[in-house]
C-alpha cells in the first residue's frame, strides 16, 4: 500500500507567540483550535463544535454567561478538564437539571462543566471567518487542554494508507489598540509570520473596510439623529415660548399690579425665566425618564441587545432642556417686564 503521509500547514504556535511578542499596537490575541467532535452525556448526544481558547474570547465574541463562569487564565496554565456549554449543548444534554458541577465526556475525556452561555443569534464570525457563526452549539475548552487531549494531527485512514492533517490552530484574531493603527499593524503582523510559511498556507483578513463603513454608518447615522433632534429642540423651543406669551396675556393685569407696589422690571423678568425653566425641566426629566425606560424595554423583549445610558448622557439632556427654556422664555419675559405698569392695570 502507499506510505503514510502528514499534511502540516496553517497556523502554529510559534506565530502566535511570536505575534504576541513583536507587534506593539496589539492589545489582545485570541488562539482559537476548532474540533468537530461528538458531545456525550448518558443517553444523550451532539455533534457539535468544540473550541479550545483562552479566557479573552467570550469578550471578543460578546459572549454572556448565564451561570457557572466562562473559563479563566488559571484553567489554561494548568491544563483542567474544564468546559462551558453554549446555550443548545446545555440543553440538549442536561434538559431536566443544572449542568454545572457535572461531567460531559468530549472524546474519551471527561470534562466538568464550570458555566453555561446565554442564548445568542447567529452573527458574523470573527477573524477568517466572515460567515454566519452558531455559538449556540459549541462547547468551550482551555487550549492547552484541547492541546494534549486532541493532539494536532488529524487522522485519516484509509485501506492501505494513512493520511494525517497536522493543525495547531484553527485562527488567531488579533485586537489592535485602535482603529487608526489597523493599517499600519498589517505589515509587521506580516513580517512576523510570513517568513515560516513560504507555501502561503496562512490567509489574513483585515476588515479595515467594514471597519470605515460602519464608522460611515455611524456619523450618518447620527447626522441624521442630531438633525431630528434639533428641529425637536426647534419645535419644542417655540411651543414653550408660545405658551409663555399666552401667559403674559392672560397675567397682564396681575403685571400691572406687581409692578404699581413696587416689583421692578427684573423681578418680572426672573418671575417668568423661573416658571419657563420649571416647564422645560418637567419636560426634561419626562424625556429623560423614557430615554432610560424604553431601552431597557427594547432589551426585555429582544434579549441579544444592549442598552447603555450613561450618566453624562442624562445630565447633558437634562442641561440641553434646561437651557431651551432659558433661551425661548427670554423674549416672553421680556415682554412682561417691558409693559406699562398703567396700561396693563387697564387690561380686562
Amino acid at each position: 500500500g502507499r506510505p503514510a503521509r502528514i499534511l502540516n500547514y496553517g497556523i502554529k504556535y510559534d506565530d502566535y507567540e511570536r505575534i504576541m511578542e513583536t507587534v506593539p499596537t496589539i492589545r489582545k490575541v485570541l488562539p482559537i483550535r476548532e474540533i468537530r467532535k461528538g458531545i456525550r452525556r448518558y443517553q444523550y448526544n451532539l455533534d457539535g463544535r468544540v473550541v479550545g481558547t483562552t479566557q479573552d474570547y467570550a469578550d471578543f465574541n460578546m459572549l454572556e454567561v448565564d451561570r457557572g463562569r466562562f473559563l479563566t487564565a488559571a484553567d489554561n496554565e494548568k491544563y483542567q478538564n474544564y468546559a462551558v456549554l453554549a446555550s443548545t449543548t446545555a440543553r440538549t444534554l442536561f434538559p431536566y437539571e443544572d449542568p454545572v458541577g457535572q461531567a460531559v465526556k468530549l472524546g474519551t475525556d471527561y470534562y466538568t462543566v464550570v458555566g453555561v452561555t446565554k442564548e445568542r443569534q447567529s452573527s458574523a464570525g470573527i477573524g477568517s471567518s466572515l460567515a454566519a457563526q452558531d455559538f449556540n452549539k459549541d462547547v468551550y475548552i482551555p487550549l492547552n487542554t484541547c492541546k494534549v487531549r486532541f493532539g494536532e494531527k488529524i487522522v485519516n485512514a484509509r485501506s492501505g494508507s494513512m493520511e494525517a492533517e497536522e493543525t495547531q490552530l484553527s485562527q488567531i484574531t488579533l485586537q489592535v489598540a485602535s482603529i487608526d493603527k489597523v493599517r499600519p499593524t498589517v505589515p509587521i503582523i506580516k513580517a512576523a509570520y510570513e517568513p515560516w510559511h513560504p507555501r502561503k498556507d496562512v490567509e489574513m483578513t483585515v476588515p479595515y473596510d467594514l471597519l470605515v463603513a460602519a464608522q460611515q454608518t455611524a456619523r450618518q447615522f447620527s447626522i441624521i439623529l442630531g438633525t431630528i433632534a434639533a428641529i425637536s429642540l426647534l419645535v419644542g423651543g417655540i411651543g414653550i415660548m408660545n405658551i409663555m406669551l399666552a401667559t403674559v396675556t392672560e397675567r397682564t393685569r396681575e403685571i400691572g399690579i406687581r409692578r404699581a407696589l413696587g416689583a421692578k422690571r427684573r423681578d418680572i423678568t426672573q418671575q417668568f425665566l423661573i416658571e419657563t425653566v420649571v416647564l422645560s425641566g418637567v419636560g426634561g426629566i419626562l424625556g429623560v425618564t423614557m430615554g432610560i425606560a424604553i431601552p431597557q424595554l427594547i432589551v426585555y423583549f429582544i434579549p441579544d441587545q444592549k442598552a447603555f445610558v450613561t450618566p453624562g448622557s442624562v445630565m447633558l439632556a437634562f442641561g440641553i432642556s434646561v437651557a431651551i427654556g432659558i433661551l425661548f422664555g427670554l423674549y416672553p419675559a421680556r415682554r412682561a417686564a417691558l409693559m406699562d405698569p398703567i396700561e396693563a392695570l387697564r387690561h380686562e
